[in-house]
């Protein structure tokens, strides 16, 4: 069985059988194997998902459907808040008593992504963990001004690695309110991985990390019993 999330820069697999190479291998449990893999090498690999969601593959699942099972699958508060944010998109979901209440999904604006972040640190070589919080954010509405902002600074003598550090408080500002402000998120996706993100996230609310493969984990529940459950 193998269940897909094709995300724009990179897919996660859960599959039952070791069947990529070692280097995408990320973790092993409960008899399964977990790969994080570039997406601009899935379709060279032939891939033939049980289940899968994301913008780079023929989906058959519904990406909110797959976080909420992938969530409900994890020790989460039954009042709880999840956030997915990645490269391309974000989106939120919120239960309450246990059960689905709320939910939104922005899919077209930078400055609530990782993309513009991966093309800044590809742009000035700088380094992921280069990046530390810095109480300062930039105050971003567009991802296309924000690097406008970058650039500035950086013209006017700040370090690449502290300017970008501000877009990405910028960003984390931006996606708590588009959570709507919750005193707690349960966070999913790429942005688990970025420490200055993080730090910066736990500026306005209680962040605990979910990791990157909740929507796999969820395309694993994914059933019509659990959708007519959930919605």
């Amino acid at each position: 069985m193998i269940y897909l999330d094709a995300g724009t820069t990179y897919s996660k697999i859960i599959s039952d059988k070791n069947c990529f190479e070692e280097k995408f291998l990320k973790d092993s449990r409960n008899g399964n194997y977990y790969y994080i893999l570039p997406s601009s090498i899935i379709k060279s690999l032939n891939i033939v998902p049980d289940h899968a969601c994301g913008h780079m593959s023929s989906a058959d699942e519904n990406e909110i459907i797959a976080l909420a099972n992938g969530a409900r699958g994890r020790e989460i508060d039954s009042d709880a808040t999840i956030l997915d944010l990645g490269s391309r998109d974000a989106k939120w979901i919120k239960f309450k008593d246990g059960k689905f209440h709320d939910m939104d999904w922005n899919t077209s604006c930078a400055s609530s992504t990782g993309a513009t972040v991966e093309m800044l640190l590809k742009f000035y070589g700088v380094k992921p963990e280069e990046l530390k919080f810095d109480e300062e954010k930039f105050a971003v509405t567009c991802g296309i001004f924000g690097m406008e902002k970058i650039m500035d600074s950086i013209s006017n003598g700040v370090k690449p690695e502290e300017a970008i550090s501000k877009f990405v408080h910028g960003i984390a500002f931006n996606a708590w309110s588009f959570s709507k402000k919750p005193e707690k998120i349960y966070l999913s996706g790429g942005f688990c991985e970025n420490e200055c993100f993080v730090e910066s996230l736990r500026r306005y609310c209680e962040v605990e990390l979910l990791g990157r493969f909740v929507l796999c984990e969820g395309l694993m529940n994914i059933s019509t019993v659990d959708r007519r459950q959930n919605f």
